[in-house]
């Protein structure tokens, strides 16, 4: 059976499929209206959906500011003293560790020197030499107050003496600083000269060391029951940082209590390279708590002088004017140019431009900025050109 397409039924069948197609099409959807420029306000219409996302915080008074500040513990070393060897040796003996209490004078470790040596044998020529001179010089003066020979005789012998005796203090004196007394035994010892616990050791049994190629030191000795605290500072901390102020020191994984550390020393230069500014603090440590080397925070409280206070969020940078955007009312946001008094990672202080209790935009400032910048643009291209 065949079936036949007359031109009435083929113009229903189109009729149908078109009819399909428009129901198929979703309805379209009306964009949100953008906002206007006015009065130098950027003003968005009532529920507009980009109105939630900027989230709007109250300015605050701030009387102080906490600041933080890096640091790193270091010895004190006004009570450390590093030990190299004054003489080329092999250690011999080793009668100190790390962690060791020593007392002053007390011997670290021992080298056998022949450089040593030769002092020694240097001293003990000397005294010789000192010896004989006095014999001489005994000698003269006998000769002179028998008429036996003349005065410049005995001038010489005793310019002889003298000489003679101050090239033994001059040896005696060597070997001394290293504590030596008399004989030739090419031992040298390495001594503490201060009393402290030894921190650090860098030599092992039979090592050979040398003056010339010691740039570690071979102990080092130290009272850990007083610290110092190294701060890299900026240029506005110096009011409050002086010497005698108090600070907070926090260290990760430390003790859970803050400790106070007292500033003694602050440097008259800034650091190039970081622009920062060397403070010393000391600290006590009489529980060993704390290391050497072990990185911190210092915290203190700055005074501000009734500043503003708003989220770091909250401000932007405009070449070299920073500003912020404030909501007069619901809708409603105004660019504002404030003046900052100091800009910290989480919240920044006004001197200038802010009330407080105003609100100001914490939240999707940048969206406020690029819609401003539109609204500004659409404003200026609307204008009807000057002939």
């Amino acid at each position: 059976m065949k079936t036949l397409h007359t031109p009435l039924a083929v113009m229903a069948l189109a009729a149908l499929t078109l009819l399909g197609a428009c129901q198929d099409k979703p309805e379209p959807v009306a964009a949100a209206p953008l906002p206007i420029i006015q009065n130098k306000q950027l003003r968005y219409p009532a529920g507009h959906p980009q109105l939630p996302l900027l989230v709007s915080t109250a300015a605050t008074k701030a009387q102080s500011i906490q600041i933080d500040l890096p640091a790193k513990l270091v010895w004190n070393e006004e009570k450390t003293q590093r030990v190299y060897p004054a003489f080329a040796g092999r250690v011999t003996r080793i009668s100190a560790d790390v962690g060791q209490t020593v007392k002053a004078g007390q011997v670290l470790a021992e080298l056998a020197s022949p450089e040593f040596g030769a002092a020694q044998a240097d001293t003990s020529r000397a005294q010789a030499d000192a010896t004989l001179a006095k014999l001489a010089l005994q000698r003269q003066r006998e000769l002179f107050e028998a008429g036996v020979v003349a005065r410049k005789d005995l001038e010489q012998a005793e310019a002889e003496a003298a000489r003679s005796q101050a090239e033994v203090a001059r040896a005696q004196a060597r070997t001394s600083l290293y504590g030596s007394g008399t004989g030739v035994n090419m031992q040298l010892g390495l001594r503490s000269d201060m009393a402290g616990v030894v921190v650090e050791r860098n030599l092992n049994p039979g090592q050979e060391v040398r003056p010339d190629s010691a740039a570690t030191p071979l102990f080092v000795v130290s009272d850990p029951s007083v610290l110092w605290v190294s701060i890299d500072a900026q240029e506005g901390d110096l009011k409050d940082l002086r010497p005698g102020a108090k600070v907070s020191l926090n260290v990760a994984n430390g003790p859970e209590q803050s400790m106070t550390a007292t500033i003694s020393a602050v440097t008259d230069q800034i650091d190039p390279s970081t622009r920062t500014i060397k403070i010393r603090a000391t600290v006590a440590n009489p529980q060993r708590w704390l290391k050497n080397e072990m990185l911190a925070k210092v915290r203190y409280q700055r005074q501000v002088d009734n500043s503003i206070e708003v989220p770091a969020s909250a401000v932007f940078l405009r070449g070299n004017q920073h500003y912020v955007f404030v909501q007069s009312q619901a809708g409603v946001f105004e660019p504002r140019d404030v003046k900052v008094a100091y800009e910290g990672a989480q919240r920044v202080l006004l001197s200038e431009g802010l009330q407080e209790g105003e609100q100001v935009v914490s939240q999707n400032g940048l969206l406020l900025a690029r819609e401003l910048r539109i609204a500004q643009e659409a404003a200026h291209a609307a204008e009807p050109s000057k002939p």
